[in-house]
């Protein structure tokens, strides 16, 4: 798992590896398995979102797949976003932290969230990683 950081603000490798070793735990993914989190500005998710998405705004996560077996993908947080997100529904900005990096790891995974099913699904699986983490609402 690789930490990067694109924001120059607080180290949140150590909090971010504790997330990610519990959900590969959780969901009995190799280790040798990589992802990456990227924390980025605003601007740059905006940028990303357009490029990929034709989206013209900015995002909270965005997760690419990997086709390489050795790796589980890139996942993008907006860093700003999520501390935006945070003090909106009124819990604490790592808590955040953690459920966006949860929420692209099973993207990563490939779960999805477009249908009642899915989503059912998908979240349940964040709760049961999140309550494991103790990172409450």
């Amino acid at each position: 798992m690789n930490i990067i950081n694109q924001c120059n603000e607080e180290n949140y490798e150590p909090f971010l590896k504790k997330v990610l070793k519990q959900t590969y735990k959780t969901m009995n993914v190799p280790k040798k398995k990589v992802v990456n989190v990227v924390l980025v500005t605003d601007e740059y998710m905006r940028e990303l979102n357009r490029t990929y998405r034709n989206k013209d705004d900015v995002t909270d996560v965005l997760t690419f797949p990997s086709d390489v077996e050795e790796e589980l993908g890139d996942i993008f947080i907006a860093l700003h976003v999520a501390l935006s997100q945070a003090r909106g529904y009124g819990h604490t900005f790592k808590r955040e932290l953690a459920f966006l990096t949860v929420h692209g790891f099973l993207h990563a995974l490939g779960y999805d969230h477009d249908t009642k099913e899915k989503e059912h699904i998908m979240f349940t699986l964040q709760d049961q990683i999140l309550n494991k983490l103790k990172m409450f609402r």
